[in-house]
């Protein structure tokens, strides 16, 4: 059995997040890599709820619960 590239995602450079006021959608631009090589681009589509989980999830992680919240960016509607 063949084993899976190690494949991973990073932030896309220059690229913005984007969200829909009205679905709570948000859109996170990813690039792919395979070790160090680009291999191609996709977007992350998270739901308010989901978007609300992942945050909380990094701010334990990064040990920031607790803490003053993070502002708000302006929404961008794309």
């Amino acid at each position: 059995m063949d084993t899976p590239a190690p494949l991973h995602a990073s932030p896309r450079r220059g690229a913005e997040l984007c969200s829909d006021s009205a679905t709570g959608e948000i859109r996170v631009p990813l690039s792919l890599f395979c070790v160090d090589e680009p291999v191609g681009t996709v977007d992350l589509v998270l739901s308010r709820r989901e978007g609300e989980t992942l945050l909380e999830e990094l701010r334990w992680r990064l040990g920031l619960a607790g803490e003053v919240p993070l502002q708000r960016r302006p929404e961008v509607a794309r």
